[in-house]
């Protein structure tokens, strides 16, 4: 049987661990960080509007790229969704806040299926296209993977293709990668501490 004095010495010790453990800062991000990474750099494409988009005058805010198409059948919509959600619980920081969706379909998402699919989720959102070449290029500075594969009839292929975002500081610099399925929670954290520390 254990002393008063060791009963008394135990608690002391828990409530000082306990106390310890809660002084700990959690990690600042909920997605992957991406430190000084030297790819996903800014890049140009057509925007659903028809106008040439250079990512660079996006600077100044917190921007969320994600590729991906519009007949997409489990993917891209739920993300697109949980983006908007995001977006919504950010509140007065929302405008600081641009998502880009990329199409790695540029065959059937014309800028006008681009047009009703993509701000259908919120207003701001972005669809972006561009010819074969500059998607590959885009594509592949951001290490993403694409490929077609054939339906019962030539106009009912899907595509394969990755399936996570990214997430860029306020000064035009990659900073996160967020896995799919990730929930608007994540999105939302990760944006308020990008821009908390842009100031």
């Amino acid at each position: 049987m254990s002393s008063p004095v060791h009963r008394r010495w135990l608690v002391a010790l828990l409530l000082a661990l306990a106390l310890a453990g809660c002084g700990k800062e959690p990690p600042p991000f909920r997605g992957t960080a991406l430190p000084a990474v030297d790819w996903g750099r800014d890049f140009t494409l057509t925007s659903h509007t028809g106008a040439r988009l250079d990512t660079a005058v996006l600077h100044g805010r917190v921007q969320v790229l994600f590729f991906g198409f519009t007949h997409c059948p489990d993917i891209c919509a739920p993300t697109l969704v949980k983006l908007a959600q995001a977006k919504s619980a950010l509140g007065a920081d929302a405008g600081r806040v641009q998502v880009l969706f990329v199409t790695v379909d540029p065959e059937r998402d014309t800028a006008e299926l681009l047009g009703h699919y993509v701000p259908a989720f919120e207003p701001s959102f972005l669809g972006l296209r561009g010819d074969a070449e500059a998607l590959a290029r885009t594509a592949k500075d951001f290490k993403v993977v694409y490929q077609k594969q054939p339906g019962s009839t030539p106009g009912t292929y899907t595509m394969d293709h990755s399936a996570g975002a990214y997430v860029f500081d306020p000064q035009g610099r990659l900073r996160l990668y967020v896995s799919y399925g990730a929930g608007p929670d994540v999105f939302a954290h990760d944006i308020r501490e990008l821009l908390r520390t842009a100031g």
